[in-house]
């Protein structure tokens, strides 16, 4: 797959990805380099990384907890401590090694470690590959809610090789999914139709592909003032809803895309009541959606907690909750205002 070139970085893909790493180690003269990495990456995909890698500078290891609740400020002070005890500087790289919340948290830490230090994403989940490690977001959680402390910051560049998908479990395989499905929701007809007319999907060319959507996106709109807000499709509700789940004693957590997948049922109905989106095309859509993840038990004593979750969406302006719609496939309308009666009803609509 060709290399995609974006304004501040390249995204390199498979081969190319240790091709174009190993020439930006010898081109540039890094101090230390460190890998950032949690348990899983550790055992599954370090020692391939390594196997490619080209340098004669001294190599650290970090290793941080994996999980959304790990993804916090007390896990940035860890690393943060530990790139200082190993004398890192400003001409030191961090290599964030793992799914979203490795580069998330991995580039956050870089970008403000000595007011900033050079990072490289290398995603290996499917999310982390189309969504986490494309547009130069960085962040954590403050508590259970969502990238409440971050900023806009592109690495070196993104390197993905889609062979480490082999070591994912299926529901992360799953979680993934969501990301590409609203790709085509918000983006193209085309795309979305893909997910819906074969029985075996060729991931290497629907990541390039999702890639590609993103990456248009975010260049029209870096610093997320209008059509960038539109990748928030079915995030207002699904980051409250997985902050809810993460948080609730009783709730089994969910994973990113499967809390985006409700979102996206639910921003589906609203559209159909407020923008004109078609109930027909709507309740299709909505079957696709519960055959790939299935349902999870939201009940009606769980709505108004959910509700009340919205106030600390990152789109939220001069108070007000605002919503990305469709009203149509691959057109889309921002900063729309719902009441919690429809919320309410789209709820209910997601458990019919």
């Amino acid at each position: 797959m060709k290399s995609i070139h974006t304004e501040t970085y390249p995204i390199h893909f498979n081969s190319n990805c240790y091709i174009a790493l190993n020439t930006h180690l010898k081109q540039t003269n890094y101090s230390l380099i460190f890998i950032l990495v949690d348990e899983n990456t550790h055992n599954f995909c370090l020692t391939k990384f390594l196997q490619q890698v080209e340098t004669t500078c001294t190599i650290e290891i970090i290793e941080i907890e994996s999980g959304e609740e790990h993804k916090t400020i007390e896990t940035c002070v860890g690393v943060w401590n530990v790139l200082s005890e190993l004398g890192a500087d400003r001409k030191s790289l961090i290599i964030n090694l793992g799914g979203g919340v490795v580069t998330d948290l991995g580039g956050f830490v870089a970008s403000t470690f000595k007011r900033g230090i050079h990072y490289i994403n290398v995603p290996t989940s499917l999310l982390a590959m189309v969504d986490a490690s494309v547009g130069g977001k960085t962040g954590v959680d403050l508590g259970h809610l969502k990238n409440q402390i971050g900023v806009i910051n592109s690495g070196e560049m993104v390197l993905i090789d889609t062979s480490f998908l082999e070591t994912l479990p299926e529901n992360q395989m799953r979680s993934g999914l969501a990301e590409m499905l609203k790709h085509g929701l918000i983006y193209s007809r085309d795309y979305w139709n893909k997910f819906t007319t074969t029985d075996r999907l060729n991931y290497n060319d629907l990541i390039y592909e999702s890639v590609i959507i993103k990456n248009e996106i975010v260049t029209q709109d870096p610093q997320e003032e209008n059509l960038r807000k539109t990748l928030n499709y079915g995030h207002t509700l699904g980051h409250a809803i997985e902050s809810y789940f993460l948080s609730h004693p009783e709730k089994e957590a969910l994973l990113h895309g499967e809390a985006v997948a409700i979102g996206m049922v639910l921003a589906n109905y609203i559209s159909t009541e407020l923008t004109g989106f078609s109930k027909v095309e709507n309740d299709k859509i909505k079957t696709v959606i519960k055959t790939i993840f299935g349902e999870v038990t939201v009940l009606p004593s769980d709505y108004e907690a959910i509700i009340e979750l919205l106030k600390y969406d990152k789109k939220n302006e001069h108070g007000n909750i605002n919503f990305v719609l469709l009203e149509e496939m691959g057109k889309t309308k921002i900063n729309c205002l719902v009441s919690n009666t429809i919320i309410m009803d789209a709820f209910e609509y997601y458990r019919a």
